[in-house]
């Protein structure tokens, strides 16, 4: 009996007919920008690339810039020598500007403007993300630190590109985000301690 049971169960796995397996479903455009909005705000985009301004708890998010980089027009605090020497970073109060060796990074505008990603291609913001080239320009320079590419990198294609399609998404902020500064640069930045 415990044979014949056996048996059953072994051809019943073998008569199985394929091609009845569903295809995996593909997420429909709403879906993919759903997950794209979920991806960009738990992995913290928002951190660094919307400007916040100080409250009694701390930075808080201005929500009509969100995601629009550091604000041109913007004036720096004082840097002060001795701390980079001694090795640290500096970031601004809103969190938009990152100060070390390799000068001053400000955060991209990720807004779907033109003067955002609006006119980037997803080969491009794929470009960006994956190699860390400026704005998807493969013969362009790298992206400066604090942008943790390499991390963004290990995304999968369907991830990526449901983060450039709810970034597409946005409401435009017009925000032309000045260019690094230089480390030769820094001197006129700097206070004396």
């Amino acid at each position: 009996m415990f044979f014949a049971a056996c048996l059953t169960i072994f051809l019943s796995c073998n008569n199985k007919d394929y091609k009845e397996v569903p295809d995996e479903k593909k997420m429909t455009l709403k879906d993919s920008i759903k997950r794209g909005e979920y991806l960009v705000k738990t992995i913290g985009c928002h951190d660094c690339h919307s400007p916040k301004r100080m409250t009694e708890r701390g930075p808080e998010e201005i929500p009509e810039l969100a995601l629009s980089g550091h604000q041109a027009g913007d004036s720096l605090p004082a840097i002060t020598s001795e701390l980079l020497q001694s090795g640290w970073m500096l970031m601004s109060a809103d969190l938009t500007t990152a100060v070390g060796p390799w000068g001053v990074s400000f955060a991209a505008n990720l807004t779907s403007d033109d003067t955002g990603i609006g006119s980037w291609t997803m080969e491009r913001w794929k470009t960006a993300m994956r190699e860390g080239k400026l704005k998807g320009d493969k013969q362009g320079r790298m992206m400066l630190p604090p942008m943790p590419w390499q991390n963004f990198g290990k995304l999968t294609d369907e991830d990526l590109e449901s983060m450039f399609k709810y970034l597409k998404s946005t409401k435009p902020v017009e925000n032309a985000v000045p260019p690094p500064i230089p480390p030769n640069k820094l001197d006129s930045l700097k206070t004396s301690s």
